[in-house]
């Protein structure tokens, strides 16, 4: 089980990284030129969709959003926040793209420890994190008209499942939860950190012949 402490400290930083998974959409509606329901409902949907999609798939009642609605406000509040801010938005590049990071490896880990508590297979409790931590940027993409970060060469979704591998490793080494979540997110974090510093990327498929 997670210390007090340590779950305060995971509650805080994951309505930070909803926060920023909000405002990081709330950017690119604005590039869309949508109106200000529009960027409400986009980063919505960036910050909790992942969640929501897995809870949906996995059967897992109520969602997120419906049990603690403050998290609707959090997020919507942080895209409308984004307007006023938006000339600004490029000096705190580095800062969203850090944030970001953080938000994929701690809903990664709270996807896995759902899926964990259902007693799901370790197959399902991959997916589970991924899913959490990956949906809500392809819903964004989709509805941006964009071809969806996850399946760009870009190290993204690999980072995901590798942190939930590693998280579920290090548990059955029966240490502390806490350590497990701590060497998780730490190793995941700094993949996605040097992945994105030294432009680490998957292997791109390319095929250009014609079929007919």
């Amino acid at each position: 089980m997670t210390s007090p402490a340590t779950q305060e400290f995971l509650d805080a930083l994951y309505l930070v990284a909803v926060a920023a998974e909000a405002m990081s959409a709330a950017l690119i509606a604005g590039r869309r030129s949508m109106d200000w329901v529009g960027v409400c409902l986009l980063g919505c949907v960036t910050a909790l969709g992942g969640g929501s999609v897995r809870d949906i798939l996995l059967d897992h009642h109520p969602l997120s959003w419906v049990a603690q609605p403050h998290l609707l406000l959090v997020a919507g509040g942080a895209a409308l926040a984004t307007i006023a801010i938006a000339r600004a938005a490029h000096r705190l590049r580095g800062i969203f793209l850090f944030l970001d990071a953080v938000g994929l490896v701690l809903f990664t880990v709270i996807g896995c420890n759902v899926a964990l508590g259902l007693g799901s297979p370790t197959i399902v409790v991959l997916a589970a994190g991924m899913i959490t931590g990956c949906v809500g940027g392809v819903l964004r993409d989709i509805l941006c008209n964009e071809i969806p970060l996850l399946f760009r060469a870009e190290l993204y979704a690999t980072v995901s499942v590798l942190t939930g591998a590693l998280y579920l490793y290090v548990l059955r080494l029966a240490v502390p939860h806490d350590l497990a979540i701590a060497v998780a997110m730490l190793a995941g974090l700094a993949l996605r950190l040097l992945a994105l510093r030294y432009g680490w990327s998957m292997p791109k498929f390319v095929y250009t012949r014609d079929l007919h």
